[in-house]
This record gives structure tokens, C-alpha cells and sequence, in this order.
């Protein structure tokens, strides 16, 4: 397939193509092109030549991906794409939020607007809910040294601005590093990991690993192994440099997603905790201070302020699209947030009863529990009780 960059895209008439985006929804959550419709390729139940025959035959067909390696081989065993005047985005989506990170222009007032807007217009959906998860668990207490985990995504962003804001406050002395560890990210992703930050006055500090080179070879589960390490990688790192702590950017949804997913998927019922002793690392604690942030109201701080974020950098994004330690695929995850919001519009309340559920376990009425890793049967307590 040809290959079109975004400015010779800007030189065509707006209604001589279609820009077409075929990753899978969970890609697509992260943001698209404006303009761009989704036709994926891959998803079950969808029927891609059906939905490209509705585009008047004499439009260009762009089509991209996140690198534009799928796109570029799209045309293979594609009779009716043959018959169509194709294209691949050069870069894909990577490139086009890369060229959006070179137009931020004014660096400061981008950085004051991001941060005016945590402040007030989204003070109570993000800053409110961010504070009460370090009060109500206890996050951020006095002398703690924070490593601040930066992945590139929307949610660890949000997550620096949020901690240098509640350091503002003083409720208490603490300090913070913003560790970001590189992979083996390519000087692209790098380059955008590094120009949000500038852009949203974030001071880095990056380390390098080669996790990226280890996993490639890697066939049975390489997103859950590639987590493990970078894990471990953050927590020596925080370490070395003097912290007792790192903080993950998991959100609400992420810990609902998480509770439906054991029961449906691993047949148990636990849940992400807000904050967890390290087994490793002596004396460090893991911290998720994003743990009462709807997922929504961070996609619209990011749109809001116009900012284009990485969704998952290795070498694995045309075939997965983001890491999870509990060994989950992203299409179940998704499948999970897809139950969650039918069952929602039955039930208002059914996300925070789901999340309200393991907050209200009544031992009394569960036939088998683990506790310190010894397992407990009512049995054992049994006195004949109606």
C-alpha cells in the first residue's frame, strides 16, 4: 500500500478521502484522529467490506494504525480493497500525536492551562477524589519520598500533575522524583514521552532498561512477563535513589474491571488494593492515589487540554494494546468494561456496587477464605445455625 504523510494529507481537498482508523477499540479509547471513522479488521462480528463499500468510490482511502506496519500489508487477500484508491499514514497514530506534540507552541500557557484546569473546572472529578484515596488510605504520609512511575500514558500524567499539586498544600512535607524508565521505547515514543513532559512542567527522571529486548523472544504471555520486570526495574530504581515508595497510575475502572475480571476469568474475589507492602523490596510500598478517578473524567482533562498521550509503546502495540500484571488479555478487559456498562444501563449504581463489594465481605457467609496464605472453611467454625 502507498504511503501519505499528514501534510500531503492537508493539501487535499477535505471531501476526496476518508481517514480510516482499524485498530481495536481498546487502541481507539486512547484517542483518534479527528475526522477518522473505525473499520476494524479483526474484531469479531464486523464485516470491514460491508463498512468500506459505504464510502463513495471515488474518495482516498487512508487507513492507520499505531506505526503503520498492519496498514502497510493491508491489502493482502483484499479483493475489494484492491479496487480502491489506498493509502497508509505514514507513522500511523504514533506519528500523528507526535507532530501534534511539535505544534504546542506557547510550552508555559499549555502548562498553565493543564494545571488551571485540575485547580477548578476539574477540581472536583479529579483533585477531590485524588486527595481523599491519600487521606482515606493513607498515601502520602510525612517524610515519604514518592517515585512517581511515568509510563507516557494519560493516567500517569494526570497523576505528576495531581501530586504537584497536592504538594502545594503542605498537609504535609513529602518528596517527589518522577521516574520514567525506558524499555527500549524508539526515539519516537521516547521523544514523546519527554516533549509532554517539558509541555506539562514535569521534571523526569529516566532510566534504561532492556525489558523490551528480553520479552521479544517471549511467546506465552509476554505483556504479563514484560509488567513483572518493569516492576521490579521501578522498585530498585525508586530505591537507589532514596524512596520508600512508588505510585502506580490505576485508576477506578481499572480496579472495578479488575474485581469483575477475577470473579468471571480467575475464579476468586480480590481486588486491586490502594496500597501494598512490597515482597521484594524491603521497606517499600506500592501507592495508587488514582484509585477513586473515573477513567472518563481523565480522557476529558486530556481532551480538554488538547493532549495526546502514548497508550502502549512496546513492540507488541499492533497486537496488544496495553500490559497487565494480572495476566489478562486487553480484549478481555475490554469485553469486562463493555459488561460494565450494559449492566449500567439497567443499574445506575451497578460500578461503585461492584467496587462497594469487596469493601462489604461478610466472612460469615463465604464458604472459603484466605487469610496470611492459610485457608479458612466455614466448616471449621460450623455450629449448626440456621
Amino acid at each position: 500500500m502507498k504511503e501519505i504523510t499528514l501534510k500531503e494529507i492537508e493539501q487535499l481537498n477535505t471531501g476526496s478521502y476518508e481517514i480510516i482508523d482499524i485498530r481495536d477499540e481498546a487502541a481507539r479509547d486512547y484517542g483518534m484522529i479527528p475526522g477518522a471513522i473505525a473499520i476494524s479488521f479483526d474484531e469479531e462480528g464486523q464485516d470491514p467490506e460491508e463498512k468500506i463499500n459505504e464510502i463513495p468510490g471515488d474518495k482516498k482511502l487512508i487507513f492507520y494504525c499505531d506505526f503503520g506496519r498492519k496498514t502497510r500489508d493491508l491489502l493482502y487477500d483484499r479483493d475489494f480493497l484492491a479496487k480502491r484508491d489506498c493509502y497508509s499514514l505514514e507513522g500511523g497514530y504514533t506519528g500523528y500525536v507526535t507532530s501534534k506534540i511539535s505544534e504546542f507552541g506557547d510550552v508555559l500557557a499549555k502548562r498553565e492551562k493543564a494545571e488551571k484546569s485540575i485547580q477548578k473546572k476539574y477540581h472536583r472529578q479529579l483533585f477531590a477524589p485524588f486527595a481523599k484515596a491519600c487521606k482515606t488510605y493513607k498515601l502520602i504520609e510525612e517524610g515519604d519520598h514518592i517515585a512517581v512511575c511515568i509510563s507516557g500514558g494519560k493516567d500517569s500524567m494526570l497523576m505528576a500533575k495531581l501530586f504537584q499539586e497536592i504538594q502545594k498544600h503542605k498537609h504535609c512535607n513529602f518528596e517527589l522524583t518522577f521516574l520514567c524508565m525506558d524499555p527500549g521505547y524508539n526515539k519516537e515514543n521516547r521523544a514523546l514521552i519527554e516533549s509532554n513532559a517539558k509541555a506539562l512542567g514535569i521534571p523526569l527522571t529516566i532510566f534504561e532498561s532492556e525489558i523490551f529486548n528480553a520479552v521479544d523472544t517471549i511467546e506465552k504471555s509476554p505483556c504479563y512477563i514484560c509488567a513483572r520486570m518493569r516492576r521490579g526495574y521501578l522498585y530498585s530504581k525508586a530505591k537507589e535513589l532514596g524512596c520508600n515508595k512508588i505510585a502506580l497510575g490505576h485508576h477506578y475502572d481499572d480496579v472495578i474491571e479488575t474485581i469483575l475480571m477475577g470473579m468471571l476469568h480467575g475464579g476468586q474475589i480480590q481486588t486491586m488494593m490502594p496500597k501494598l507492602h512490597s515482597t521484594n523490596f524491603e521497606g517499600m510500598e506500592l501507592i495508587r492515589p488514582l484509585y477513586l478517578v473515573r477513567e472518563s473524567d481523565i480522557c476529558t482533562w486530556r481532551d480538554y487540554n488538547d493532549l495526546h498521550f502514548l497508550q502502549c509503546a512496546c513492540h507488541f502495540t499492533d497486537t496488544c494494546s496495553t500490559c497487565h500484571e494480572d495476566g489478562t488479555t486487553s480484549s478481555k478487559r475490554l469485553e469486562t468494561k463493555k459488561l460494565i456498562a450494559r449492566l449500567k444501563e439497567d443499574n445506575p449504581f451497578v460500578e461503585a456496587n461492584i467496587f462497594k463489594s469487596v469493601e462489604n465481605v461478610n466472612v460469615d457467609r463465604v464458604i472459603t477464605y484466605k487469610k496470611n496464605g492459610k485457608k479458612f472453611n466455614f466448616l471449621d467454625e460450623y455450629c449448626g445455625e440456621d
